[in-house]
C-alpha cells in the first residue's frame, strides 16, 4: 500500500500510544468519523435511520471525516492519505484498496478534498466512486514522515458501510422520482396483497431494513454466497445472486420453502409479521430459517434490496401461471362429458404470486429496457442451474423481448399464458374445446408510493387484452420460441357466470350460477359443479362438493341455478388461507359446445383487535394490546401471536397452548418508540386450525 504515497519503506502503525517524533513532523491524534445520526453525513446520505454504531454512507456522494493532527496541516509540505480497504486481500487494481488524497495529487478512483481547516483539525471530504463495491470498509489514515509511512491501526470505530445511492445520477440505481424513492428505499412499512383478484386482501409487513443487525445480515448473505467481492458494486449481479440466496434449495440460503401445511419444525409462513427475525436468525444461526411461501420470500428480499440502497417493491400477480415448459398454455383436461379430469390435469394456476421489482439501469440490454426489473426468490424453476429468477426487464416482458436476460420468458408466461380446456376422447386423443385468453395475469398490483393504498400496474406488464399491440407482442414471443395454442374456436352461445362473494370462515352460503342463452333457440346444458379446498398455489387439497344438474334455458333468456354450500362440508378440509375453488364445466346438448367458469373464493378470517395507548413520544414507554375472540365452537390449540412495528417495536411473540371456543384473550406489551412519525403496530395470530388472522393499529409518535 505504501507505493501510493510515494514511499517504498516499511509502514508502521499506531493506535492510542505514539512513537516519539520531533514536533515538526505531522502526526495524527484523533479521527472523527462524524457517524452520529444527527451529524451531516447520515443526514445528507439518507442513512440516519440505520440503527448502527458505524458510519453509513452512499456511493457517488461526498461524506466528511475530521482528522486532528499534532500541529496545523501544511498543504505545501505535508502528505497524508485516507485509505479504504474491503475484503481479505485488498488490491488497488481490484478496487478493494482505495487511497484518497486531499488534493487529488495522485490517481484515485475516489475523489478527495479538504473542506475545512480549523487549528490542528482538517475536515476531509471523500466521494466514493458511483460504481464502487458496496459493503463494509475499514478506514485508515496514513502520513508520510522522514522515517517512512505511518498508518493508524485497524480500529472498529473507523469501519464504515458504503451503499448503493438512488439519489446519485451516476449510480446504476438512480431513481429520479422523489416520491417513489422515499417509498421504495426509505419506507419500512409494507403492504402485501393476496386473496383473489376480485376480493383483494392485504397484510401489513415490517421490512425493518434499518433495524439493528439487519445491514450486517444482508452483507452476510453475500458473503455466504461466495460472491466475488469485486462483483458487489453491480446491482445486476447482486440481485441475481440474492434471488438464489434468499431460498435454501441449492445453496443453504435464507428461507426454507414449505407448501405442505405442516410447519411442526418451524414458523408457519402465515405467522411472520416482518423480516427482522428471519434475517437476524439466519445471520446468527448460519442455517436456513423455516418456513416461507412466496410473499415471505418477496418481503424479505425487499428488505435486503432496500437495506443496501436498491429501490424495490413487492408486486402481486393474480392468477399467475406456473408454466414449466414455456408453451404459454395451462392445460385443463375434461372427459367426454365435460367433467374435469383431475388425474390428468397437471398444470397449476396460482391464485396469486408475489415477486419483487427493483430499479436499475441495464447497460447489458438495448436502450429503453432499464428501470423496473423483476426478481423472484421463490424457488419455482432453475435458471443457469440454480433456483433463481431475474433480473428481467419489465419493459422486455411487456414487449415480448423474452430472449433478454434473465428469465424473461418464464415471467412472460406467468402473466400471458392461456387456459386451454381439452376434451379427452375414449380413444385417448385430445382436442381443444375452449380457450380462455384473459384469465392469467388478470391483475398486477403493488403498494402506492406515499400512502397505504393499492396501485394497479397491469399495464406495465402487458397491453390491453385483444389489442393490436398485444397480438404483435405474442407474435414476437413466438419468434423467440414460445408456443401458443392457435385454436380459433367458435364462441359458445351460452354464457356461464359465477358470482363474486364475500364469505367468512364458518359461514354457510349460496353459490348462484347464471346461465345466459344468447341464441334464438332453447338450450339444455349438462353441468358439472365442483367445489374444492385449494392451496393458494392452485393445488387441490380435497373436493368437498359435486353437483351435476341439467339446466334448460329458453331463447335469449337467463336462468339461475343455486347451490347451497354448508360450512360443515368444507370446514374440516380447510387449509391455510382458506381458499375454495369452484369450477363449473358443461356441455350444451344441442350444439356439443363446452362452457366453463372458474371462481376462487377466499374465506375471510376473524380479525385481531390491536390498540395502542395515547400520547406517543420518542423514548417514552407505551402499551400495545392485542385482543381476540375465538368465534368457533371448537378450541384452537398451539396458538402463536406475533407483534411488531417499524421504528416503534421490535418483534415480540406469545404462545397460548389452548384458546377454548367462544372465549377471548388479551395480550399487552410495553414498547418504547425510537423514531418520530407515523407508523403501525401489526400483529398476527396463527395455529394449525386457523391461519393468517391479522390486525394492526396506526400510531403517530411525536419527537
Amino acid at each position: 500500500m505504501c507505493e501510493h504515497l510515494g514511499q517504498k519503506t516499511c509502514c508502521s502503525t499506531w493506535g492510542s500510544s505514539f512513537l516519539s517524533f520531533p514536533s515538526d513532523y505531522l502526526d495524527i491524534l484523533e479521527v472523527d468519523m462524524m457517524r452520529l445520526p444527527e451529524e451531516t453525513n447520515k443526514q445528507q446520505h439518507h442513512t440516519n435511520f440505520y440503527n448502527s454504531d458505524y458510519l453509513v454512507v452512499r456511493r457517488g456522494q461526498e461524506f466528511e471525516v475530521k482528522i486532528t493532527f499534532n500541529r496545523p496541516y501544511k498543504p505545501a509540505s505535508d502528505k497524508f492519505a485516507v485509505e479504504f480497504v474491503i475484503g481479505s486481500s485488498p488490491q488497488f487494481s481490484k478496487g478493494t484498496y482505495i487511497p484518497v488524497f486531499p488534493h487529488n495529487e495522485r490517481p484515485s478512483p475516489w475523489e478527495g478534498s479538504i473542506t475545512n481547516t480549523a487549528d490542528d483539525t482538517v475536515t476531509m471530504g471523500v466521494t466514493a466512486a458511483a460504481t464502487c463495491i458496496v459493503g463494509k470498509y475499514n478506514m485508515y489514515v496514513a502520513v508520510v514522515t522522514p522515517f517512512g509511512i505511518r498508518r493508524t491501526r485497524k480500529d472498529k470505530s473507523r469501519n464504515l458501510y458504503i451503499l448503493f445511492n438512488p439519489w446519485a445520477t451516476a449510480d446504476a440505481v438512480f431513481l429520479d422520482d422523489e416520491k417513489e424513492r422515499d417509498e421504495c428505499v426509505m419506507n419500512e412499512m409494507g403492504i402485501l396483497y393476496h386473496g383473489a383478484y376480485d376480493d383483494v386482501a392485504e397484510r401489513n409487513w415490517n421490512y425493518g431494513q434499518f433495524n439493528f443487525g439487519v445491514l450486517d445480515a444482508c452483507l452476510y448473505i453475500m458473503d455466504r454466497s461466495d460472491m466475488p467481492i469485486t462483483n458487489r458494486g453491480d446491482p445486476i449481479r447482486v440481485t441475481r445472486k440474492a434471488s438464489a440466496m434468499l431460498n435454501s434449495r441449492d445453496d443453504e440460503g435464507v428461507l426454507v420453502g414449505n407448501w405442505s401445511g405442516d410447519y411442526t419444525y418451524g414458523v408457519a409462513p402465515t405467522s411472520w409479521t416482518g423480516s427482522t427475525d428471519i434475517l437476524l436468525t439466519y445471520a446468527s444461526g448460519q442455517m436456513p430459517v423455516c418456513y416461507a411461501q412466496c410473499w415471505v420470500y418477496a418481503a424479505v428480499f425487499n428488505t435486503f434490496l432496500r437495506c443496501l440502497g436498491i429501490p424495490s417493491r413487492v408486486v402481486t400477480n393474480f392468477y399467475s401461471a406456473h408454466d414449466t415448459d414455456g408453451n404459454l398454455k395451462m392445460d385443463i383436461i375434461l372427459d367426454e362429458n365435460g367433467r374435469i379430469d383431475r388425474s390428468r390435469t397437471k398444470d397449476s394456476i396460482w391464485n396469486y404470486h408475489c415477486w419483487n421489482e427493483c430499479f436499475m439501469s441495464r447497460p447489458d440490454l438495448p436502450a429503453g429496457f432499464g428501470g423496473w426489473q423483476v426478481v423472484d426468490a421463490t424457488p419455482q424453476e432453475t435458471s443457469d442451474g440454480m433456483y433463481r429468477c431475474g433480473p428481467a426487464s419489465v419493459q422486455a416482458i411487456k414487449h415480448g423481448q423474452i430472449c433478454f436476460p434473465f428469465d424473461a420468458a418464464f415471467l412472460f408466461a406467468e402473466v400471458n399464458s392461456d387456459v386451454v380446456f381439452y376434451s379427452r376422447n375414449k380413444d385417448g386423443t385430445m382436442e381443444p374445446v375452449r380457450v380462455n385468453r384473459t384469465h392469467i395475469g388478470r391483475m398486477v398490483v403493488t403498494k402506492s408510493a406515499g400512502d397505504m393504498t393499492r396501485r394497479e400496474i397491469t399495464d406495465q406488464y402487458k397491453f390491453p387484452e385483444g389489442s393490436t399491440e398485444e397480438r404483435t407482442v405474442l407474435e414476437k414471443a413466438e419468434e423467440y420460441g414460445c408456443k401458443r395454442d392457435k385454436s380459433e374456436l367458435p364462441p359458445a352461445d351460452v354464457d356461464l357466470i359465477l358470482p363474486t362473494l364475500e364469505v367468512s370462515v364458518g359461514d354457510d352460503f349460496e353459490m348462484s350460477l347464471e346461465f345466459v342463452n344468447r341464441s334464438d333457440e332453447r338450450r339444455t346444458v349438462d353441468i358439472y359443479i365442483s367445489g374444492s379446498v385449494v392451496f393458494y398455489t392452485g393445488v387441490t387439497s380435497s373436493e368437498f362438493l359435486f353437483r351435476n344438474p341439467t339446466v334448460t334455458i329458453g331463447p335469449n333468456k337467463s336462468v339461475k341455478e343455486s347451490v347451497t354450500v354448508e360450512s360443515k362440508a368444507y370446514m374440516k378440509h380447510l387449509v391455510e388461507q382458506a381458499n375454495i375453488n369452484f369450477i363449473a364445466t358443461g356441455k350444451v346438448q344441442e350444439t356439443g359446445q363446452i362452457i366453463t367458469a372458474m371462481k376462487v373464493i377466499t374465506l375471510h378470517n376473524p380479525k385481531l383487535t390491536v390498540t395502542v395507548s395515547e400520547g406517543g413520544r420518542v423514548s417514552e414507554e407505551m402499551t400495545a394490546t392485542v385482543e381476540f375472540t375465538n368465534p368457533f365452537s371448537f378450541s384452537l390449540e398451539g396458538v402463536y401471536i406475533r407483534m411488531e412495528g417499524p421504528g416503534v417495536m421490535l418483534p415480540k411473540s406469545k404462545y397460548y397452548s389452548l384458546i377454548q371456543g367462544r372465549t377471548s384473550l388479551s395480550w399487552a406489551e410495553y414498547f418504547t418508540p425510537q423514531r418520530a412519525g407515523d407508523s403501525r403496530v401489526i400483529a398476527s395470530l396463527d395455529c394449525p386450525a386457523l391461519r393468517q388472522v391479522l390486525g394492526q393499529a396506526s400510531i403517530t409518535v411525536k419527537p
